[in-house]
């Protein structure tokens, strides 16, 4: 069996634009789902990519605040982020479920800022029938590093928020932005 020569694979990091860090907060009067409350967590999905945060029980406006990290290859692709209720014994209830863009993010890091003062707006993404957004949704300039903060309404579900912040993290050697 002859080989060509010494042909480079394609691997992971020739795709990897970086890591998307979503900062999981918090749930805002969530859907109760069992007798007087809800045990809600999050799973966080973006194309083949899957994560979820801790459950927190008996409580419809739990404080997350986890750390979700997933690779970026493609700038277009939207996050599903759905709420569940945990049971012990029976499926797991659905809570809602809300989607977002990364583009508007990835597009303002792509800028290269540098040297800002902390708190510069750099653009504001406005709530619409096609998003998800409760409010404005902001990226801004903080201590050297540009974030996102999001409130999502949750869609598919009688009432509730939850809110996120996107940060990014460059990894050596990937394509890169």
């Amino acid at each position: 069996m002859a080989t060509a020569g010494p042909a480079r694979t394609s691997s992971l990091m020739d795709d990897l634009l970086g890591l998307l860090r979503i900062r999981i907060k918090r749930g805002v009067n969530l859907a109760v789902r069992d007798i007087s409350s809800s045990d809600p967590y999050v799973v966080v999905k973006m194309g083949k990519q899957k994560l979820k945060t801790r459950v927190i029980n008996k409580d419809v406006n739990p404080e997350w605040n986890e750390d979700l990290t997933l690779s970026v290859t493609d700038s277009n692709l939207t996050v599903l982020l759905t709420v569940y209720d945990h049971d012990m014994f029976s499926k797991d209830d659905k809570m809602g479920d809300a989607e977002f863009e990364i583009k508007p993010y990835i597009e303002a890091l792509r800028m290269q800022l540098d040297g800002l003062p902390s708190g510069t707006i750099i653009t504001t993404v406005q709530p619409s029938r096609h998003n998800c957004l409760a409010e404005a949704s902001r990226v801004t300039w903080v201590d050297g590093k540009l974030v996102q903060d999001l409130v999502l309404r949750l869609r598919h579900v009688e009432c509730g928020e939850v809110e996120a912040q996107l940060q990014w993290i460059d990894l050596p050697g990937s394509k890169g932005l």
